[in-house]
């Protein structure tokens, strides 16, 4: 079981939502997918918001969320280029420390 649960970070995301207005989100794939892309970014180098020293960046970044540390935004191309970037480079980081692995 997620805690905190979808519902509550639905409601957590969707707060600032003035009535009669379309919600941020209205899906569980929606949370999954920003809590992902968050996670992903934090492996890529980014660094937490939270104070909390979570074992797993999809831990750190469900308590973000759930913090109202970060926001979920409308996609925007250009920060799709820089979330591939940030993927490249971290990938090519693992690539070098297998690399250097293998040949001790």
């Amino acid at each position: 079981m997620l805690h905190p649960s979808y519902t509550d970070l639905m409601k957590v995301v969707n707060s600032d939502v003035v009535e009669g207005d379309t919600p941020v989100v209205n899906s569980r794939y929606s949370i999954v997918m920003a809590t992902a892309k968050r996670a992903r970014q934090i492996i890529a180098g980014q660094a937490a918001v939270t104070p909390l020293q979570a074992s797993k960046p999809l831990s750190t970044a469900v308590a973000e969320l759930e913090e109202g540390k970060i926001k979920i935004m409308p996609e925007d191309p250009e920060e799709e280029v820089e979330l591939e970037k940030a993927e490249t480079m971290a990938n090519a980081r693992k690539n070098e420390m297998n690399e250097t692995n293998e040949e001790a």
